[in-house]
């Protein structure tokens, strides 16, 4: 069977990400004798560097991972919380009743740092200088900028120009976007990043005090203190049309550190799939697994309409489930262990039917609160969304999307890692001068409606999108895999998994297969939309299967042959031989490996 580029196969190392520099970065540490945490960091300190509108050093980064040596498997939580002045209260004094999309005002603490800093202490191997030579590299000396960066740069060159100066500084050399395929270099970040390295390499000759020593920098330090000077001191233009100064201040990232902590997990076809808790939307794909899981699959065929539909329908009844009960577990009981029953499971999995729902249904569960925010509820109106499927953010001019990435790895000792970092986009913040970054803007998947599970807190996580994920088979680590995109984060690699762990499909075939997504629930980005019985497909899935799909009563958009998702997977075959596979779409995704 044709596929855009080969599976990958080989007994050494994989590493597989959205971009291809990134990827190379990965092998390079692999061949150097680094394990796949070591190979993660550098990552994703590349994927910060060379996709500056998709992530950046300063945005979120949830990791999920296996160790070999002690057989566990863990989540490192990279999202950053909301600040201490952070309450529905002070964004009512601005008479918002939506956090906005970009800004200041939706920032929170900065995490990815902190979580590849975690990882590497607890899992890593080599010297911290020895893995950001890769980014430092990049940034100072260039690389060559995509051409969707370019346009999303040219997108809010307006508002650079008038409104973030510190922006324009570095993304607009000579006063014009930069040209596709160029040599751009990000020189600020280029300096922090070896202020970084330079000062933990000065805090003595261990590991540990060297990793340790580049948290503090960060978040103690001379970073955490031009962070908050800039963000108090400097009322900035956002998607409300007002400049405001913002929350974040120095106490909130000097308290902030990143936690590890159990997966949530489902068995699904005899895999054990493993992923976030409810501050993420992680168990959303969990609970759309352990429903199909109660249907015969086998039945239907590949990209089939009866597959389509079924898919949606149960994807639209866990999403409905993630707005009424997902949220922090440090601030809200959320019901996870009943969510994801085999009895809940079944009782949700009997109300799909043959055709689309227009509903939005979560489940009722006892002792349990099922409340939607009443924005949710009150306004089901078809609004349409903004072209685009990944992370949105929004400019004063329009809408602009931001995304996310994602990287795999797996070593020769069986070690394996899956991230999405995320946030902090060139788009959606402004660069705090002299650093060459911007913040996360996370914080604008809050309600400001009090008493629900994601309701705004000071100190609270917001429930994210970023997703990676791990397949275990009988306890031992099998497949990471994952994808940009927002919402669809916990859709697109659905039928990925279906193509792979039950039509028995390799791992670019269940890729490059047309994929699909569902608008029906709203948004978790600003103005936080919806689509009710949206369903968004590739047009290479057929005339056939769409007609039959709109005969079933979904409002079925077409979004050209090769447009949703970009799914990455890196595993171990039942022989011992390592594999990978990485996404054509976007033209930036590669995996590397032997």
């Amino acid at each position: 069977m044709f596929t855009t580029r080969p599976q990958l196969l080989g007994t050494m190392g994989m590493a597989t990400s959205t971009h291809w520099l990134a990827s190379a970065a990965g092998m390079a540490v692999l061949e150097e004798g680094g394990n796949a945490f070591d190979a993660a960091v550098a990552m994703g300190l590349t994927l910060h560097v060379v996709e500056p509108h998709l992530n950046g050093f300063g945005g979120d980064a949830p990791i999920i991972g296996h160790d070999a040596r002690t057989a566990s498997t863990w989540v490192i939580c990279g999202q950053g919380t909301a600040p201490a002045a952070a309450t529905i209260g002070a964004f009512g004094e601005l008479d918002l009743d939506l956090v906005p999309g970009t800004g200041h005002l939706p920032a929170v603490v900065p995490g990815a740092f902190g979580a590849w800093l975690e990882l590497l202490a607890r899992h890593g191997a080599m010297p911290l200088d020895r893995l950001f030579r890769f980014a430092i590299g990049y940034a100072r000396d260039g690389y060559p900028l995509v051409q969707q960066a370019v346009d999303t740069i040219t997108a809010v060159a307006d508002l650079f120009t008038e409104h973030w100066p510190t922006s324009a500084e570095i993304y607009l050399p000579g006063g014009t976007p930069p040209v596709a395929r160029s040599r751009f270099a990000n020189p600020q970040l280029a300096a922090t990043l070896q202020k970084i390295v330079d000062h933990a390499m000065a805090a003595g000759s261990t590991r540990e005090a060297q990793i340790e020593a580049a948290r503090r920098y960060f978040y103690d330090g001379p970073i955490a203190e031009a962070i908050a000077d800039y963000v108090a001191g400097t009322a900035v233009m956002d998607s409300t049309g007002t400049p405001h100064s913002g929350l974040l201040s120095y106490d909130d990232l000097a308290s902030w550190r990143a936690t590890v902590e159990a997966p949530a997990t489902v068995d699904f076809q005899g895999y054990t799939v493993a992923k976030t808790g409810a501050w993420g939307q992680g168990p959303v794909m969990l609970q759309q697994l352990a429903m199909l899981d109660t249907m015969d699959l086998a039945a239907t065929a590949a990209g089939s309409a009866e597959l389509v539909h079924t898919v949606v329908e149960v994807a639209k009844l866990a999403f409905a489930d993630r707005e009424a009960y997902y949220g922090d577990p440090d601030f809200s009981a959320v019901p996870l262990d009943a969510l994801l029953s085999p009895e809940y499971s079944r009782s949700r999995a009997a109300l799909v039917t043959g055709v689309a729902s227009a509903d939005l249904r979560p489940g009722t569960l006892d002792g349990a609160s099922t409340r939607l925010p009443g924005m949710v509820s009150t306004d089901r109106s078809r609004a349409p969304r903004a072209a685009g499927t990944g992370e949105p953010t929004v400019q004063r001019s329009g809408v602009t999307r931001g995304d996310t990435c994602h990287l795999d790895v797996v070593d020769r000792w069986g070690n394996m890692v899956s991230a999405t970092p995320s946030g902090g986009w060139l788009q959606s913040s402004p660069a705090i001068p002299g650093l060459g970054f911007g913040l996360p803007t996370r914080g604008q998947m809050f309600w400001l409606e009090p008493g629900l599970p994601n309701s705004l807190e000071p100190r609270k996580r917001p429930r994210t999108t970023l997703s990676p994920g791990l397949v275990l088979r009988d306890g031992a680590p099998y497949l990471a895999f994952g994808t940009p995109g927002g919402d669809q984060q916990d859709q697109w690699p659905v039928p990925f998994l279906i193509n792979h762990l039950v039509f028995g499909l390799d791992l670019q075939v269940s890729i490059d297969a047309p994929n699909w997504h569902s608008t029906h629930m709203p948004s978790s980005f600003y103005p936080r939309d919806s689509e009710p019985l949206g369903l968004h497909v590739e047009s290479r899935i057929g005339a056939g299967v769409i007609a039959d799909l709109e005969r079933r009563g979904h409002v079925v958009t077409e979004s050209g042959p090769w447009t949703l998702g970009r799914i990455s997977a890196a595993g171990i075959r039942a022989d011992g031989m390592l594999v990978a596979a990485a996404n054509a779409r976007g033209m930036q995704g590669y995996a590397a490996g032997r």
